[in-house]
């Protein structure tokens, strides 16, 4: 990371995230998104079970807009597919929470301005003019860690100085690791919130991953997770909970993941030919995949639809035939498992489109942690 950048510090000393309980959960929280992906905060408000009004959404990709209307609830005239026709002013002072992540290309710096002059022609402009426009209470951006060190560090002083003076932000950032919050997936982001009114605000702290990455498998059988009488698997630490989960007479609390069992598809098995090259040591200039069934999953990219991308897929062992060994890569839904989205997203695109949608996507247990930290109920309005 650039040496003068300085991220805000953990919350190492206060109360865990994971302990917390939101003050106002009666409080619905006005929800706003842009490049919205497939709603991974829509989703952690799900999993939070916290009351929300999704205000406006919206993303280019058709296939991501198929997805989303497929899981939450808008009106399709609050819908954007382009964000630069997005007119934010009539939602002024009607967003409590805007999330985005705008791809960040290459700014150029006229003038040494350093600030919104110096975005013009670039995504991260047009979500800025959102900010400015609906003014919320509280906005969160996320992208990659990489961000810190761009162009020097120079585009990331333009973002902090736009986000502080062009749309008149108190902000704080930090980079988060997927697999410190709950998730077996070594994915580190970059997470900038930033708050209208000044806050004391601190990033909430790590805690240790409960699981690993071959619990969130759609073939496994057997385990301290396994409920063998009812065929799933439910990733909680209560056994007598987790019986009661599997036989539905309680719901899931936020963090509590309830998988039924199945067998994978052929299409997700690797042929022998396939399986050599995985397991292969590749040259001093080319490595290839030589570890399987990790424990902490490597990053979910958007090409994961590649069979065979090096140092990138995750490959698991299964045993498809009794008592011989094979490998195969994971299922769009175990991406989406290892994303924080639970077993009710419906699937409606192809599996093409699946795997880019899990990579492209925010880690669910990370907004989570995030929500909690801040108390975003705080910043609801009575019904």
């Amino acid at each position: 990371m650039n040496k003068n950048i300085q991220e805000t510090p953990l919350d190492v000393e206060g109360l865990n995230w994971s302990l917390r309980q939101f003050s106002s959960p009666d409080k619905t929280i006005r929800l706003a998104t842009t490049f919205s992906g497939i709603g991974a905060i829509e989703y952690a408000f799900k999993r939070l079970n916290l009351k929300h009004e999704i205000v406006f959404a919206g993303d280019i990709n058709d296939n991501c807009r198929a997805s989303y209307f497929a899981n939450y609830k808008l009106l399709q005239e609050s819908w954007h597919s382009d964000i630069h026709m997005l007119d934010a002013k009539p939602y002024r002072n009607k967003v409590d929470l805007l999330v985005g992540g705008a791809p960040c290309q290459a700014f150029s710096i006229v003038g040494n301005r350093k600030g919104f002059d110096d975005t013009r022609g670039t995504l991260f402009r047009e979500f800025a003019r959102i900010i400015k426009e609906c003014s919320p209470k509280v906005f969160l951006f996320e992208n990659v860690q990489g961000l810190y060190n761009h162009d020097n560090g120079q585009t990331w002083e333009v973002i902090t100085n736009t986000f502080r003076d062009y749309c008149g932000y108190h902000i704080y950032f930090r980079r988060l690791n997927s697999k410190n919050y709950g998730i077996p997936q070594h994915r580190e982001r970059l997470y900038c919130v930033g708050f209208r009114k000044q806050t004391d605000f601190l990033f909430p702290a790590p805690i240790d991953c409960p699981y690993i990455m071959y619990d969130f498998m759609e073939d496994y059988r057997g385990g301290n997770y396994y409920v063998k009488e009812y065929d799933c698997k439910v990733l909680t630490p209560h056994i007598e909970r987790k019986k009661e989960l599997a036989k539905g007479t309680i719901k899931p609390l936020y963090n509590e993941f309830v998988f039924k069992c199945s067998d994978v598809e052929d299409k997700h098995y690797l042929s022998q030919s396939v399986y050599d090259y995985v397991l292969a040591g590749g040259s001093k200039s080319f490595k290839t995949s030589t570890k399987t069934d990790l424990e902490i999953a490597r990053p979910l990219l958007q090409s994961m639809h590649k069979m065979h991308r090096a140092g990138v897929d995750n490959y698991v062992s299964y045993n498809k035939n009794k008592g011989i060994n094979g490998l195969r890569r994971l299922t769009p839904r175990e991406c989406l498992r290892l994303m924080g989205f639970t077993d009710d997203f419906n699937e409606v695109v192809s599996n093409t489109s699946l795997y880019m949608q899990a990579g492209n996507s925010i880690v669910v247990d990370v907004l989570i942690a995030m929500l909690k930290q801040i108390d975003i109920t705080k910043y609801g309005v009575d019904e």
